[in-house]
């Protein structure tokens, strides 16, 4: 069995995420352009062929500004909610999409591809339907988190009994509250419908940690509001409370902003 998750980029400047369970692959949002992903593709082997379509975790552009060159360029089926689908249609944020290639997704109603299983599920952010994402194959489970403001009893349900997670690890509150942002966008990112800092994160990690828990990578940092060493400290701190040893309990990256990030398997 080989179910894994690799970043191609992750932040607040552009995010596409690859996932592979064997012969089904999925990119999860394109906020880089189609150049970059196919390169980033190209370095873990993988053929753009052989993907069988784009989940939307909600329409920013850093999360979408590349789905409609690549679903045209390799016809790949675009997964959305129906209020996100139309937002992005009405504002034309994909360019022409053929028909076939939209398909609607409901939140909490598994997405099937072979024994792949993908479910959208709510969360909170300053989009018209954001959704993270539950993968489970063959047992193993692998969850996505980032772009919420906050976490509820709901959404920490999806990452319980996880063996991997991407979680969101944004920005430093400290950092958010004496930089340059003017206040409306301070406000914001800080708020229900914005982010999750680094210590609100690391709690939540702590939280859901499991013995069969493998790896947790920290994305979606702020360039402006945060550091990849400070977002890791955080987690480190939050887990040695509960004796929990990164390195020998569980495996932390922080994910790179304009790179790929390692292939993490489960």
């Amino acid at each position: 069995m080989d179910f894994y998750l690799c970043p191609i980029a992750s932040g607040s400047s552009g995010n596409c995420t690859y996932l592979q369970a064997d012969d089904e692959r999925l990119l999860i949002d394109i906020g880089i352009s189609g150049k970059k992903v196919t390169q980033g593709l190209e370095v873990i082997d993988v053929n753009p062929t052989t993907i069988k379509g784009i989940l939307i975790t909600h329409e920013h552009s850093d999360h979408i500004k590349g789905v409609g060159i690549i679903s045209r360029k390799y016809d790949l089926p675009i997964y959305a909610t129906a209020p996100t689908w139309e937002r992005m249609m009405g504002e034309n944020m994909l360019g022409k999409v053929a028909e076939h290639n939209q398909i609607i997704m409901e939140k909490d109603q598994p997405l099937i591809f072979g024994d792949l299983v993908a479910t959208p599920y709510s969360i909170y952010h300053d989009a018209v339907d954001p959704v993270g994402y539950m993968f489970t194959y063959k047992g193993k489970k692998i969850v996505l988190a980032t772009d919420m403001g906050k976490v509820d009893r709901h959404i920490v349900e999806h990452f319980c009994n996880a063996d991997g997670i991407l979680l969101e690890f944004n920005h430093d509150i400290n950092m958010v509250e004496v930089g340059a942002y003017p206040f409306h966008l301070k406000r914001r990112i800080l708020g229900d419908h914005g982010h999750l800092c680094n210590e609100l994160a690391a709690k939540v990690l702590a939280h859901i940690y499991h013995p069969n828990l493998q790896w947790a990578i920290l994305g979606h940092l702020s360039n402006e509001n945060n550091v990849p060493d400070l977002a890791y400290l955080c987690a480190k701190n939050a887990l040695a409370e509960k004796n929990i040893e990164i390195g020998k309990d569980i495996q932390v990256t922080v994910a790179k902003r304009h790179d790929m990030t390692p292939i993490h398997r489960v």
